[in-house]
């Protein structure tokens, strides 16, 4: 069986292809377990239940949640990101999309305050400012989650710069405003009260908001989960294309010792396409009932 549990698609977040290209393109790989993990969004989950049935494959209900973390110890009293996957919750329970419809509120305000603070460096360099029609155009650009790489690409259509790398560093990261912070005991809260699961996705991936940022040895980064974590998470993302031989080894080892679930994907956003491409066992599709 090939199973791939965490894509992300147009429709819902920042994966390039809508669902139905997904779909097709699993149907091709021979993928029969998928989920749709977009971010903070449900909006492409019962699109995705359809299409499963379609191409008869096994789905499970998935979201990617980006949780605020502060430790007195281990973020030195700091926040920090860290990215968590839902499963197999009812998409229409109400207080998890109350939340979602609010995470995505404060998105759109930190996204008119984010081109305020680009308007401020745009005068100091002569740059027309951005206006409301730009707003306009930005949002409309917008499948998903309004996000800083929408205005990075609207950036490099007005031929401000000429790349989202420029964009980030000229601009995006002097202008950011902090995200509406979302602390894992809520995020367990409304995952778990929706009936699913909840996962903490790729806990060693160098390039993303994972434990590595806090630290670089997975012994130090089983410490902070069996400390902080533990009785508020279900699982643990062991494989993913980031998650090198040893890493999946040694937290599949770890979730067996601590008695939770396993799940594994590609992290797929279509930038390449790389569905199914990790080596996930059946084991996996077991521990949902398929």
């Amino acid at each position: 069986m090939k199973i791939d549990l965490h894509i992300h698609s147009k429709n819902g977040s920042d994966g390039k292809w809508d669902l139905k290209e997904i779909f097709a393109e699993a149907a091709k790989r021979d993928i029969s377990f998928l989920s749709i993990t977009d971010h903070d969004s449900l909006q492409g989950q019962v699109e995705a239940i359809r299409l499963a049935k379609k191409y008869c494959m096994k789905y499970i209900t998935g979201i990617e949640m980006n949780i605020t973390l502060t430790h007195p110890v281990y973020t030195r009293g700091k926040a920090t990101s860290l990215d968590f996957l839902g499963y197999g919750f009812n998409i229409a329970n109400e207080p998890l999309n109350q939340k979602l419809k609010t995470l995505r509120d404060y998105r759109e305000k930190r996204a008119e305050q984010i081109l305020e603070n680009i308007n401020r460096e745009f005068r100091e360099e002569g740059i027309p400012g951005l206006t409301h029609e730009d707003m306009k155009a930005i949002q409309e650009s917008v499948d998903g989650s309004f996000g800083r790489p929408h205005i990075a690409n609207y950036l490099i259509k007005k031929g401000i710069v000429t790349s989202k790398q420029e964009a980030f560093d000229r601009y995006l990261v002097r202008c950011d405003v902090p995200k509406m912070p979302l602390s894992l005991e809520e995020a367990s809260m409304l995952v778990r009260g929706a009936g699913g699961k909840l996962v903490l996705a790729h806990p060693n991936d160098t390039n993303g908001t994972s434990l590595a940022v806090l630290a670089k040895s997975l012994a130090e980064q089983q410490e902070i989960i069996r400390e902080v974590m533990i009785p508020l998470i279900d699982g643990i993302e062991c494989w993913h294309t980031r998650h090198d031989t040893l890493t999946s080894s040694s937290y599949r080892e770890f979730v067996l010792d601590q008695g939770l679930i396993a799940t594994g994907g590609s992290d797929c956003h279509q930038q390449p396409v790389i569905m199914g491409g990790v080596a996930v066992p059946d084991c996996v599709a077991g521990q949902f009932g398929v």
